[in-house]
């Protein structure tokens, strides 16, 4: 595709896109076709297609759900329209037999500047920590993406608010960690690219009712919003030409940054800048000796990169992410998964090949049929809910999302992530990743 115009169809994007979560929730926006994040991306671990166009599963934007070639703007949803209520929407409940709480904390790296903003002296990040909970009677529960909620996210995107109500978590706000558990087990998530964390919030949410300590991470000025403390807001500042190489090295060190926090945690310690309160028990609930890291898309190729850095992350999985960089072809003698769509997988990313080729611990790679490269977003159960409000055609929602039941990607993805990580982490061998099952005929092992 010619730079300009490629830098021209941003620019719509970027205008009527804004924050992750509103494009699902009322833009249905294009899935753009360069591969990273700007003018002149750079390759792959290995070159994936002679194609011109760049496969879905390598998207510049993880936030443009719908219509690959068409922008929809907010107004033009709103218009006309006389809804008596807002379109509530739903996130599938936890599978796991415990409660969840959740806590969001502002953390402030002195030791880094930001790389997206000039003369900035430090990075700061915003994450949410999920983990199995206890007497949540009397503890909010968290909404799916604070950030957008409210006046400011209609005013901006010039929405009413009769038309889409965000969802509540399953996230109890500061409910008492379990402490019966004893120290949780840790899994970091990255998400998909100018994504926020909140799109990983249907796994996440049922790996902390499986009795995982969950942290999911905002990667700021890379992410489309980030609201910290006091509702200081910060957007998308990435410069254009930013290398996908460059913006995976500043996420593996976002996430290292996270691990040494969730380290001052375990220790006693409180690592919010503003000394925000803490769940009761979480800082005896950390476990330094168990953890792994998982992600979606871009999120999924910062994994290995995060690997390579930090000799602390045991295991990792990435669902659906083209590699970039040279950690593909680099021996990782870690546990790592491979988790693909159902169009998806090492016949046609040479990168996912290269991987597969330098991974020398414990590997399994497996895919999931009938699912889209949005499949293992949120935004798979959320824009199907909203597929009415959109003037969404079923022929339209399968070109992005597949023809699996959304239900039913989210079930399946929650029990072969689970299943990894149980295995890799809690040394709890799962039959489920010998090979095929009658009870998921949707996954297909690939030898």
């Amino acid at each position: 595709m010619n730079h300009r115009r490629l830098r021209h169809r941003r620019r719509l994007i970027a205008i009527s896109a804004g924050s992750a979560g509103a494009l699902a929730v009322a833009l249905g926006l294009g899935l753009t076709s360069a591969m990273a994040t700007g003018k002149t991306p750079d390759k792959p671990a290995a070159t994936a297609s002679s194609s011109d166009q760049t496969p879905q599963w390598a998207p510049e934007n993880d936030e443009a759900p719908l219509g690959r070639n068409k922008v929809v703007r907010p107004q033009t949803l709103a218009a006309d329209r006389k809804a008596a209520s807002a379109l509530q929407l739903k996130i599938p409940a936890p599978s796991g037999k415990y409660s969840v709480g959740m806590v969001g904390l502002h953390l402030v790296d002195k030791s880094r500047t930001d790389p997206y903003v000039s003369g900035s002296k430090s990075r700061e990040l915003m994450v949410s920590l999920w983990y199995p909970a206890t007497a949540t009677s009397g503890h909010y529960q968290a909404p799916w993406m604070p950030s957008i909620s409210g006046a400011h996210f209609l005013a901006t995107r010039r929405l009413s608010p009769q038309l889409v109500t965000l969802p509540t978590t399953a996230g109890h706000v500061l409910a008492p960690v379990n402490t019966a558990l004893g120290k949780l087990p840790v899994l970091l998530y990255s998400t998909g690219l100018h994504s926020d964390r909140a799109m990983g919030t249907a796994l996440v949410q049922d790996l902390a009712s499986r009795g995982y300590l969950v942290v999911t991470v905002d990667h700021t000025h890379d992410a489309n919003e980030v609201q910290f403390p006091g509702n200081r807001l910060e957007v998308n500042k990435m410069p254009a030409g930013t290398h996908s190489s460059d913006t995976l090295k500043v996420r593996a060190a976002d996430i290292k940054f996270a691990i040494n926090q969730l380290k001052t945690l375990s220790t006693g310690g409180n690592p919010d800048a503003g000394k925000a309160t803490l769940p009761k028990g979480l800082t005896k609930s950390v476990d330094m000796s168990r953890i792994g890291m998982f992600g979606w898309s871009l999120g999924g190729a910062a994994v290995p990169t995060a690997m390579q850095l930090d000799s602390r992350i045991d295991a990792g999985a990435n669902l659906d992410g083209q590699f970039f960089g040279t950690a593909p072809s680099k021996d990782l003698k870690r546990p790592f998964m491979l988790f693909s769509s159902g169009s998806h997988n090492r016949n046609n990313d040479a990168s996912w090949r290269t991987m597969w080729s330098h991974l020398k611990g414990y590997k399994v790679d497996i895919k999931l049929k009938g699912a889209a490269h949005l499949s293992f977003s949120d935004n798979e159960w959320m824009v199907a809910q909203e597929a009415n409000l959109l003037g969404l055609s079923k022929a339209q929602l399968q070109q992005q999302y597949g023809t699996i039941d959304p239900t039913r990607a989210i079930a399946v993805q929650r029990v072969y992530l689970a299943a990894f990580f149980d295995q890799e982490l809690l040394k709890k061998h799962s039959t489920l990743l010998d090979g095929s099952s009658s009870k998921y005929p949707e996954i297909s092992f690939v030898p």
